[in-house]
């Protein structure tokens, strides 16, 4: 069985997520290839775009949100996502034990006795009249009936688990700030959402997603997959269709999937200077992530920074503060990679079009 080291692995990633070269697509066709975008920070999807598109301009993004196209919706690990309004509709359903159970799991105490079949029916009640509301709206409309939760424990139960629904815009439309209104995504999108398959019919939906997730971040393990998704029983959705996979082990020795025809370049391919957003998907969808980042600064993945990754790896932080795009190196950067890391920080400035006039990088003692 052939052995993927780390730096395989690394390009693999890259030229799924379309970091090696920018693609030329329109925004639902790359948001769909990706499988969505982590989107609780509303600005940092338009970065993670601009990292992957050639020639992305942030209205294209507002144009899919406004045309329904996309949505922000809660969906893999019960974080808000950007996804296709198709894969919105047909993944909610399969998501929706694990959303009830992770709200469940960190609210336990707050929700003990609480029949939540009947608390989402009093939720989809109140919205039939298909009027937008904030989650505080949500809650004032049934706290009368449940006083017990804290307030923002029965909204988050309803908003991110029990009703299936889209926050609208201008919340995550490019320079706005603008809070959550919630709205069934029925309602935005004109449709219900796909049921679950009947019994006996296997698991079409958990298929899919074995599929769609190697497509865009093989090859990779069941515990990858299941990291980037926080579903359980994709080992059966893998196991039928195995047959149509190609196998690999990493340096670890786990066995790790793929699409027999998805690219794997060489380890040697070039990776060019890319800036990512906060909670970027390329790190945070899979389990391990040492094809990425080195196990030293592992926690920046789930800390909130920014990442630029030089040679294909996590090699600084970055962040803007006042007129500043500070970037602070992870390790020693040669004078070649320093030089490229300001070129590509001039470009991502020209973006953000905030009054950026200094660009500071950092150096390490």
């Amino acid at each position: 069985m052939t052995v993927l080291d780390d730096r395989a692995l690394n390009r693999a990633a890259l030229a799924r997520q379309h970091l090696l070269t920018r693609a030329d697509a329109a925004v639902p066709e790359a948001v769909a290839h990706l499988c969505g975008l982590q989107a609780q920070e509303p600005q940092e999807p338009f970065i993670g775009l601009w990292s992957r598109l050639a020639g992305f301009a942030p209205g294209r993004l507002d144009e899919a949100m406004t045309g329904r196209a996309v949505v922000r919706t809660h969906l893999m690990r019960r974080t808000v996502h950007l996804v296709t309004a198709g894969d919105a509709l047909a993944w909610r359903a399969r998501h929706d034990a694990m959303l009830r159970g992770r709200v469940l799991g960190t609210y336990r105490r707050e929700l003990a006795g609480l029949d939540l079949d009947e608390v989402a029916a009093a939720g989809r009640a109140v919205m039939a009249d298909q009027r937008p509301r904030t989650m505080r709206e949500l809650v004032q409309a049934l706290e009368d009936r449940w006083p017990g939760p804290p307030r923002r424990v029965l909204g988050e139960l309803v908003v991110a688990a029990l009703v299936p629904m889209v926050q609208l815009p201008p919340r995550g439309l490019w320079r706005q700030s603008a809070g959550v209104r919630n709205l069934p995504l029925a309602s935005w999108l004109g449709r219900d959402i796909d049921p679950l398959p009947a019994a006996g019919e296997g698991d079409p939906v958990g298929r899919q997603l074995v599929r769609r997730y190697l497509a865009a971040y093989g090859p990779a393990a069941g515990a990858d997959l299941r990291a980037w998704c926080g579903l359980s029983g994709l080992p059966a959705a893998v196991r039928a269709v195995r047959d149509e996979l190609v196998v690999f082990r990493d340096a670890r020795g786990r066995e790790l999937f793929d699409l027999p025809d998805a690219p794997r370049p060489h380890p040697d391919t070039p990776a060019p200077v890319r800036f990512l957003p906060a909670f970027d998907n390329a790190l945070l969808g899979y389990h391990d992530r040492s094809r990425i980042v080195d196990a030293a600064h592992v926690g920046v993945s789930v800390a909130g920074h920014r990442t630029v990754l030089v040679d294909g790896r996590v090699a600084a932080t970055w962040a803007v503060r006042d007129d500043r795009l500070r970037i602070s190196p992870l390790r020693r950067l040669t004078a070649a990679e320093e030089d490229a890391v300001r070129a590509e920080a001039r470009e991502l400035a020209a973006f953000l079009d905030e009054r950026i006039e200094h660009i500071h990088l950092d150096t390490i003692a």
